[in-house]
């Protein structure tokens, strides 16, 4: 019996004699794909929180009761984990096997080194399974932003209550972990600076971890971050005062007036920072107007955002794009618009980008891709 999928057309809906039959099936296998990915996502989430990956990593193949006693988790759970993760080709079964094993509970399991490459906390930047966490978080969200589709407004960051405990875990990987060797020197002499003391601003800087990754390399810089998020400011001051830290401190801060904002001392300072952070905001044209206005003489602004272009058309071989787009309107546009917002996204692209760093009064801003990076640019600015 054959497992591909025949769609007919409705005689009542489509006219036959143009519809192509062999379009609608291929659509239709590609619909089962995506279903099928779709759910394995959420089990990667799943395999990532629970430690799962990372104690199949290196192991002979284990049974689900061996996985689970090795996790500390409940085996049932292991099981129907596993059942997926099998499944979907993510976890192998044992190839030593020389007859079926008689129940569910006696099938061995391992994870190739190759899949362990981008599924395990050992991967660094390269665990894929971090970011596939955004998925359920945003899937919390999905009645709300149908109620905007059809009322308008925005979903308020109070609605993703793990966001910024993701995004503080994609940035150490993302961020942190190249900041030395590949986002630093994308600005002359900067290093240099930062050995001698200037004073930093990170704008949108969630849970701080870049800023309280610089302030313990660097002790005579001083460093300062703002968030809107009080909850993820609380957690960087926490993590600030037990690392004993004394030159970097987190406010919480809505910058959606930062270009009026008196409370900032003007020219102040030397370098402003912003990782994927400028698109949410709610009016983005003048935090980066309220950016260029409070660098020092020779100050410069370093912004990490999504790698696109503000042209959809000029989006469809971007190896991202739908995640991208999706992200976008469940949570970074929708915020924004819960502000009052100009509800930009995250795909607001490099045109745009361009157009408002320029407006802002920065006339010398250039572009950077880093090699191991598909999904952001890195634009350096210059007053």
């Amino acid at each position: 019996m054959s497992t591909e999928l025949e769609v007919q057309p409705q005689r009542t809906e489509f006219d036959s004699s143009k519809f192509d039959s062999a379009k609608a099936d291929a659509f239709a296998e590609r619909m089962v794909d995506w279903l099928n990915g779709g759910a394995l996502a959420l089990m990667i989430s799943v395999g990532h929180r629970t430690g799962l990956f990372d104690a199949l990593r290196g192991k002979a193949a284990l049974t689900s009761s061996e996985l689970a006693s090795a996790a500390g988790l409940n085996e049932r759970y292991v099981r129907e984990w596993l059942g997926a993760m099998a499944t979907g080709g993510i976890v192998e079964f044992d190839d030593e096997l020389t007859e079926l094993p008689t129940t569910n509970a006696d099938v061995r399991y391992r994870l190739p080194d190759e899949h362990a490459a981008v599924l395990t906390r050992a991967a660094g930047a390269d665990n894929l399974a971090v970011t596939a966490q955004f998925l359920p978080i945003l899937a919390a969200v999905e009645d709300s932003i149908v109620h905007c589709f059809h009322q308008g407004g925005g979903v308020p960051y109070s609605s993703y209550p793990r966001f910024h405990e993701v995004m503080a875990e994609e940035s150490a990987n993302s961020v942190v972990g190249a900041l030395g060797q590949h986002i630093l020197p994308l600005v002359d002499g900067l290093t240099e600076q930062f050995e001698r003391g200037i004073s930093v601003l990170d704008v949108g800087c969630g849970r701080g971890l870049a800023m309280l990754a610089l302030a313990e390399r660097y002790p005579r810089s001083t460093f300062i971050g703002f968030d809107l998020s009080d909850a993820a400011v609380a957690a960087a001051n926490l993590q600030a005062s037990s690392s004993g830290l004394r030159n970097v401190r987190f406010e919480m801060r809505d910058l959606s007036d930062f270009h009026n904002d008196a409370a900032v001392d003007r020219r102040r300072f030397n370098l402003v920072t912003a990782f994927d952070a400028i698109h949410d905001q709610a009016r983005p044209d003048h935090v980066l107007i309220g950016i260029q206005k409070s660098l020092a003489p020779g100050g410069r602004f370093l912004m990490q955002d999504i790698r696109g272009s503000s042209c959809v058309h000029c989006n469809t071989e971007h190896p991202i794009a739908p995640f991208l787009y999706t992200i976008s309107c469940l949570h970074c546009m929708t915020v924004s618009l819960a502000q009052g917002g100009m509800g930009l996204g995250a795909m607001w692209g490099r045109e745009k980008a361009l157009e408002m760093l320029h407006e802002a009064g920065f006339t010398k801003v250039t572009v950077h891709e880093l090699p191991h990076d598909i999904q952001n640019y890195f634009y350096t600015a210059e007053q």
